[in-house]
Order: C-alpha cells, then structure tokens, then sequence
C-alpha cells in the first residue's frame, strides 16, 4: 500500500464524515500509523488486554462485542470504512472492556494510544476534530439510550436500518438482533411482519 494510495482513502474517508482534514496532518498520521489487514473473523483484542492501542478502519468491517454471565455475546457496535475502533485506550481505560473481532477481511490503521493523544493535542485543528468526533459518539450514544428507553424493538430495527443500510446486508442477523437488545427470534418475526405489510 503506497502512501498517495493511503492518503486518497484518508480523504474519501473524511468527504464521506463530512470531515475537513488538511494533508499535512494526514501525513504526519501516516508516518506515526501502521497499518494491518486482517482476515474475516480474526480476534483483534479480548477484554482484559491492556488498551494500548487504537484503530481507524480503512476498509473492512470490524464488531465490538460484550461476553455475558451466560457466555453470549452481546454486540455493542460496529466498526465500518472510516470509524474508530479500540477506542477503550483513548477515552481512558487501561484494558479492553469488549472483544474485537472483524466480520469481514479489514485493513486497520493503528496508533498507539498515548502517541494518538499526544498528535490529536498538537494542533487545534485536531483538537477541534476530536471535539467533533467525541460529540457525535456522545450524540449517539444518547440517541441509542433513547431507543432503548421509549421505542419498541421494530421501531429500533427500522432506526438501524436507515442509519445503516449496508449493515443490514453485510452483518449476520444475530448480531444486529443482539445490537438491538432482542433475541434472534425476535428480529426474524420482526423482519418477516414488515416484509408482510
């Protein structure tokens, strides 16, 4: 992968998040960067491995899961074409609190995590970049504690659905069901009701 080849994706990657990134700040990203593809169903991290790193995904998909008291797994997110991942290390945890695992072959672009705080705080660009990045997870995460308090699981399918189509096609159902907080079961019923009406 060559260096022009890396910096078109970084800025296709930040057209599509409506980010503005000047090329000088992603060369000095790639040069402090290394990058790793990985195959479909490769475990990136587990909980407990010291965060230590962080990742951005050039391309692939990557999930995020939680191990229960019964040894299910609960996914809590997605990691797609320009979204963090491992982020655990950056917004202060010492370990991995959630299992890594790609859902389809990745490449990953990696940071250390005390290297990645100090870049994001030597410009205020980044800074200011950073402050968007956190707002929108922040917004989020209230958007889908939201769901979770005052609709119905169809009406959480229908959200995931529009705020992302191509997951709904490239994700195994069951991990889409355990996104939305509902059984296997339940997202088949629920999917074959819509494709009913």
């Amino acid at each position: 992968m060559s260096k022009d080849y890396i910096i078109e994706q970084l800025k296709q990657l930040a057209a599509i998040h409506d980010l503005s990134i000047d090329e000088d700040i992603l060369n000095r990203a790639i040069d402090m960067a290394h990058f790793k593809v990985f195959s479909k169903g490769t475990l990136l991290k587990s909980i407990g491995d010291r965060a230590d790193t962080v990742g951005l995904v050039i391309d692939g998909l990557v999930r995020c899961y939680y191990i229960d008291n019964d040894g299910s797994d609960m996914t809590r997110g997605f990691g797609f074409e320009g979204g963090m991942i491992m982020d655990e290390g950056v917004l202060g945890y010492s370990e991995y609190i959630c299992m890594w695992e790609t859902l389809e072959d990745s490449t990953v672009m990696f940071f250390g995590t005390e290297e990645f705080d100090r870049f994001i705080m030597s410009s205020e660009a980044l800074k200011a970049l950073w402050i968007r990045v956190l707002k929108d997870g922040l917004r989020y995460k209230m958007y889908r504690e939201n769901g979770f308090l005052v609709e119905s699981a169809a009406e959480r399918y229908l959200h995931f659905k529009k705020l992302f189509p191509k997951l709904c096609e490239s994700v195994p159902q069951k991990h889409i069901a355990t996104y939305l907080g509902i059984a296997p079961e339940s997202l088949s019923r629920i999917r074959k009701a819509m494709r009913e009406e």
